[in-house]
């Protein structure tokens, strides 16, 4: 019935919709879903952005653990990319960045030269061989380094059930991005459809398929997921001002959650996009007082590099 529905809507967004602005980024499931999952039933759905990247190494498990201290946090938002033995391993790039990593005999990875550290090309032992946590990031001076490298995906799912399991604490949602684009395909990431069939095999055998959502700015990927299983949470993640009519006729379908830069929202936008049952949740919001004001806007959730930030955003704190 829901896919129904959103399948009838989407037929009638182009006559629906008249604006040239966007809307938000990504909750993780809809209303149907969110009270027959096991996973908490959030009113505001605050996503840790990389785990904590603002406080711990971006899409570590010690970052993914380090966003879970903080009640208010619904879900983990992360990246996932592919190694040459097929393993899913949660990473922004398809490559060893140059900002977060060095090679294993601790030497840093030339800026110019980083894109030829593809994963594609590494099985998953070689990955684990470089660091990704001991180097200083300047963009985020609360950031605590230590040594620790790019985990499995499935590793991600049994750290957090075993923490959540001592912790007493709801499993959280996951929104894994896929990190693909046109011009990778082939040497640093998988075609479409294998990478979206690798993701949702890993999800599904980690019993993780409620309470995971998949994201992309890639069109083909979610299209490609889509097609796998039209049930699947989706979230169409934009960075353009192309607006929301334009987005979805390029999506071809109706995902379950329309997702831009927080820039690009406005409260209209964001009333524009839940007339179509679209959730609007942006991307990615650090300071206190911007997330107060997306919040009045009416957005189903936040993403933020920040997790403890969101108790004196709750609080009404500037």
């Amino acid at each position: 019935m829901i896919l129904l529905k959103r399948t009838l809507l989407f037929f009638m967004v182009l006559s629906f919709v008249g604006c040239e602005s966007s809307t938000g980024d990504t909750s993780p499931i809809n209303d149907q879903e969110m009270q027959s999952a096991s996973g908490p039933t959030p009113t505001l759905d605050w996503q840790g952005h990389r785990g904590a990247r603002g406080l711990l190494p971006e899409n570590t498990i010690p970052a993914f653990l380090k966003a879970l201290e903080f009640p208010a946090l619904t879900t983990l938002e992360l990246d996932v990319v592919i190694s040459q033995d097929d393993q899913v391993v949660v990473s922004h790039e398809p490559w060893m960045s140059a900002t977060i990593c060095q090679q294993p005999d601790g030497t840093d990875i030339p800026a110019a030269q980083e894109d030829s550290f593809a994963i594609l090309a590494m099985t998953y032992q070689e990955v684990k061989s470089f660091d990704c946590g001991r180097k200083v990031h300047t963009g985020f001076p609360e950031q605590k380094n230590m040594p620790v490298s790019k985990p499995l995906l499935k590793d991600v799912f049994s750290a957090v059930t075993q923490y959540c399991t001592e912790e007493n604490r709801p499993i959280p949602y996951f929104n894994i991005e896929i990190k693909s684009q046109p011009k990778w395909d082939g040497h640093l990431t998988p075609e479409p459809k294998k990478f979206a069939q690798l993701v949702m095999t890993t999800i599904k055998e980690a019993g993780m398929l409620e309470v995971s959502c998949i994201q992309s700015f890639d069109a083909r990927s979610l299209q490609a997921v889509h097609a796998l299983d039209p049930g699947m949470t989706t979230a169409w993640l934009i960075a353009d001002d192309d607006g929301l009519k334009v987005n979805l006729k390029e999506l071809g379908f109706m995902p379950t959650i329309y997702s831009p830069s927080y820039k690009l929202l406005s409260a209209q936008a964001v009333k524009e996009a839940h007339a179509l049952d679209l959730k609007v949740i942006p991307w990615t919001v650090n300071e206190i007082a911007e997330m107060q004001a997306l919040v009045a806007m009416g957005v189903d959730g936040i993403i933020t590099d920040y997790p403890n930030r969101i108790e004196a955003a709750l609080s009404g704190k500037k």
